[in-house]
C-alpha cells in the first residue's frame, strides 16, 4: 500500500507518519510538504532513511506538482494535513487561509478522481462547530452540529470539508473526515499554547495568556489522534464524519499554571494580554460515534500526556530553539509585543 500524506512536516503529520512507518511496516508513506514556517525536516529525521519513507517538498496548490507525483506513486490513500492552521495568523492574513485549505484541498481531490484512489481522508478540525458556551458544561459538539465558524482559519477548514463532502457525493470520491479536539504533544510548533507555555517557561520569559485564560479546550494526545484516523482510513464508512477528541476539558490559564508547577517556575511569569479578536470559548466533543463504529478511545489521560510533552521539550531543546530564533520571533514580537 502507498499513501501520500500532505502536510507530514508538521505537528500532527509527521506524528501520523511515525504511527504508520512503526505500525504498517508494509505502507509505503509519502510525505508531500512545502515545508512553510510550521513544518521542518529536522521533524521527519529519524525516518528519512527508511526505505518506506520518501520525501517531496511541493505545495498542494502546484496542480503540476501535485499531478506529477500522483503519476508517479499512484498512491492508495491520501491523507490531507496540509494547511495553514493558526488562527492569528488567519486574522492577520486569510488570503493565504483560503488558497491553502481550499484551493489546495481541491487540487488534491482533482489528482485522486484522475488516479483513482480507495481513500482521501481530510483532517478537519472541531473548530468548524463555533464554540459552546461556559455555562452549558451539558453541550457537546456531535457530527450533526450544524457549522458555525469563527475565524478565516475555521471557515477555510469547514469550506475544504464542505467541498470534500461535494466530491464524493458528485463524483464519488472514497471520502472521510476526521474533526478533532486541540492536539498536544512532541514537535508542536511553538507558537500554539503548550509549547509557547514550556519553551517561554524554560527560558524565564513572560507567559502570554489571552484575557483572562477561562477558554476552555478538549486536549487529545497526538498519539491517539493518529490512531484514530489510522482506524478512519481502514474501517470507517466512505462519507462520513468522525469527530475525534477526548474528554480532557481544561481552562487555557489552568494549563499554563501546571507548567509553571512542573518546570518549578513562579506564576508571576504570566502575563495577560488583550484577546484574540472573535476568541472561541469552549470546545468539546462527544466521540461517541467513532468509539460505537470502530471501538476508539484515548488512552492517554491529560495528566499523563501533559508530563511527557513537557519532558518531550525540555530534552529537545534545540528542535523548538532553532524555530524560535528565525522569523518566528519577529512574529511573536507582532502578537505579543503590544498587548
Amino acid at each position: 500500500m502507498t499513501m501520500i500524506v500532505t502536510g507530514g512536516a508538521g505537528f500532527i503529520g509527521s506524528n501520523f507518519i511515525f504511527h504508520m512507518l512503526d505500525k504498517h511496516p508494509d505502507c509505503r508513506v509519502v510525505c508531500l510538504d512545502k515545508l512553510t514556517y510550521a513544518g521542518s525536516l529536522s521533524t521527519l529525521r529519524s525516518v528519512m532513511d527508511n526505505p518506506n519513507f520518501r520525501f517531496v517538498r511541493a505545495d498542494i496548490c502546484d496542480r503540476e506538482a501535485v499531478f506529477g507525483l500522483f503519476e508517479e506513486e499512484h498512491p492508495d490513500i491520501v491523507v490531507n494535513f496540509a494547511a495553514e492552521t493558526h488562527v492569528d495568523r488567519s486574522i492577520d492574513d486569510p488570503a493565504i487561509f483560503l488558497k491553502t485549505n481550499i484551493l489546495g484541498t481541491q487540487t488534491l481531490m482533482d489528482a485522486c478522481r484522475k488516479y483513482g484512489i480507495a481513500r482521501f481522508h481530510q483532517v478537519g478540525t472541531d473548530e468548524v462547530y463555533g464554540d459552546l458556551p461556559l455555562d452549558r458544561p451539558d453541550l457537546f459538539f456531535t457530527e450533526s452540529t450544524p457549522i458555525r465558524a469563527s475565524s478565516p482559519y475555521s471557515a477555510s477548514k469547514a469550506s475544504a470539508d464542505l467541498l470534500a463532502m461535494a466530491y464524493h457525493r458528485t463524483f464519488g470520491l472514497p471520502v472521510t473526515i476526521s474533526r478533532c479536539s486541540n492536539n498536544y504533544g512532541p514537535y508542536q510548533f511553538p507558537e500554539k499554547l503548550i509549547p509557547l507555555m514550556i519553551a517561554n517557561c524554560l527560558n524565564d520569559k513572560p507567559l502570554p495568556v489571552y484575557g483572562e485564560g477561562i477558554n476552555v479546550r478538549d486536549w487529545l494526545y497526538v498519539e491517539d489522534h493518529c490512531r484514530a484516523i489510522d482506524l478512519i482510513i481502514h474501517n470507517g464508512r466512505v462519507g462520513e464524519v468522525y469527530n475525534v477528541g477526548g474528554h480532557n476539558e481544561m481552562r487555557n490559564i489552568d494549563i499554563v499554571k501546571l507548567i509553571c508547577k512542573e518546570l518549578g517556575k513562579p506564576e508571576s511569569l504570566i502575563t495577560h494580554v488583550g484577546d484574540r479578536k472573535g476568541h472561541d470559548m469552549r470546545y468539546a466533543i462527544d466521540p461517541a460515534k467513532i468509539h460505537g463504529e470502530l471501538g476508539w478511545l484515548p488512552e492517554t489521560k491529560f495528566a499523563d500526556g501533559i508530563k511527557k510533552t513537557i519532558q518531550w521539550y525540555v530534552n529537545n531543546r534545540g528542535w523548538w530553539q532553532e524555530i524560535i530564533s528565525g522569523e518566528y520571533q519577529n512574529y511573536y514580537e507582532k502578537m505579543y509585543g503590544n498587548r
